[in-house]
């Protein structure tokens, strides 16, 4: 699973909040490094200068007076180890005279530093040099004035821990402000997300929301895409329309051609299979009828047209546009409706479940019986039953014989395509209601359809 851009944008502040206090770490450590370091060398080439200016001939040789205030002001540095030679004419006159020399000497009182390994300590050295006469002759003079780092070390060491514990302090904040600005970021797409998941199934228009330029693209896409799929489902409807033209009326056209001829002829095996094309037609228009019927439902699920519907006017319509084929068995449709249902539906759906359902009731229902259809309210519901005397669901399940193409064991010699009870189910489900299926006692089945009542 890829993961979210909320979540790539937050680890992405998080990893960039951790390579600055990373770097801010570094430079302070660094920072400290050189400036404990500047400062030690300005301490030591004070001393150094200081003690060779100090140095003076007199009769006889050399006077070198050690300033207790020069080794104060290194003491001060803290508990360092201190280590001074002083060279006259190439020989050590007083000092650690195994103090190691620079590599290239000194020529005048400009220090030159240099840090070298002594007495098992890393010991920073300053090392100045001047001319003094001494018996009427020039001598070099050389001063080299050391220091161990502790001191350093440590002043390093604290600004370190004080610069890590800044770069933490950074990141822990960096977290909350990730968090907002990835929040304030993303924010667009959820506000853009929302206003298209507001829509309804109809509503193809384009979307206008405002969006940040960077995501003008894929709203560009989008627009052109709720195009394509606006003109295909256009072709859609007027296909559906078209084929249900096409197919009915050649098939309306033969079954009365049939007709005639079975009027104008004498023969009996040829007027049995006039009836017998007759019969058919009758089923092909039927199947067709609810091929067409399910295509529809399918469609229209989608691309419903909710509307304030009155349940019990169409209940009476329906079973008034069936009650010639119910006559023609002498089965009687008994209503028993309440004055007014309203529900919100789509009228297309609604009427394509309520006509299947009672065409069902009528189809394998026995001649001589009575179809009894009530639609009462309850608990928020509208509830049409319909209950018939046929031959019931057999040994079939209600959950199979709602799939597409089932039919139960005992309806084999009765023409039907198996799709009129998913029509209803489908149809229920889309308008937010419930479809259910029951043997009746003492033979027959019982349909439930269930619709919420529209609201006030």
């Amino acid at each position: 699973m890829a993961l979210s851009l909320r979540r790539r944008l937050v680890w992405q502040l998080l990893a960039l909040a951790a390579v600055l206090a990373v770097g801010l770490y570094l430079a302070v450590r660094i920072g400290a490094d050189r400036a404990s370091e500047a400062t030690l060398d300005a301490v030591l080439g004070a001393a150094a200068q200081g003690l060779a200016e100090e140095m003076r001939s007199v009769e006889g040789g050399v006077e070198i007076d050690l300033p207790p205030g020069t080794f104060s002001m290194l003491a001060a540095m803290g508990e360092e180890r201190i280590f001074y030679r002083i060279d006259v004419g190439g020989l050590t006159v007083t000092g650690y005279d195994d103090l190691p020399l620079p590599a290239a000497l000194p020529t005048a009182l400009v220090p030159v530093f240099y840090t070298v390994p002594f007495r098992d300590a890393q010991v920073r050295v300053a090392a100045v040099a001047r001319s003094i006469r001494v018996e009427g002759r020039a001598e070099k003079v050389l001063v080299l004035m050391g220091q161990t780092r502790q001191g350093q070390q440590a002043i390093a060491d604290d600004l370190g821990n004080r610069a890590a514990a800044l770069g933490l302090a950074v990141f822990l904040a960096a977290i909350p402000l990730s968090l907002f600005v990835a929040r304030g970021l993303i924010g667009p797409v959820d506000r853009l997300a929302e206003a298209v998941g507001r829509r309804g199934p109809r509503d193809l228009r384009p979307v206008r929301h405002p969006a940040p330029r960077e995501l003008q693209p894929f709203v560009t896409a989008l627009n052109s895409f709720i195009g394509r799929l606006r003109g295909t489902l256009n072709q859609t409807e007027t296909f559906i329309a078209e084929a249900a033209h096409h197919i009915r009326t050649p098939l309306a056209v033969m079954r009365n051609e049939a007709e005639l001829a079975l009027r104008q002829s004498n023969e009996e095996a040829t007027r049995a299979r006039l009836r017998g094309l007759i019969r058919s037609a009758d089923d092909a228009a039927r199947s067709a009828g609810q091929l067409l019927d399910h295509a529809t439902v399918l469609y229209r699920a989608d691309q419903a047209e909710w509307a304030r519907l009155d349940l019990t006017a169409m209940v009476r319509a329906v079973a008034k546009r069936l009650d010639p084929a119910a006559e023609m068995k002498d089965i009687t449709l008994s209503l028993d409706l309440d004055p007014a249902l309203p529900v919100d539906g789509d009228a297309v759906l609604l009427e394509a479940a309520l006509r299947n359902i009672l065409d069902n009731a009528i189809k394998y229902s026995p001649a001589d019986t009575l179809i009894e259809i009530t639609a009462r309210s309850g608990d928020g519901m509208a509830r049409i039953h319909v209950k018939d005397r046929g031959r019931g669901l057999g040994a079939a399940t209600p959950e199979r014989l709602k799939r597409r193409f089932r039919r139960g064991s005992n309806v084999t010699d009765v023409a039907g395509s198996g799709l009129g009870l998913t029509i209803v189910e489908e149809a229920a489900t889309a308008m937010g209601g419930r479809f259910s299926l029951k043997n009746r006692e003492g033979g027959g089945a019982c349909a439930f359809l269930s619709l919420p009542l529209a609201r006030p």
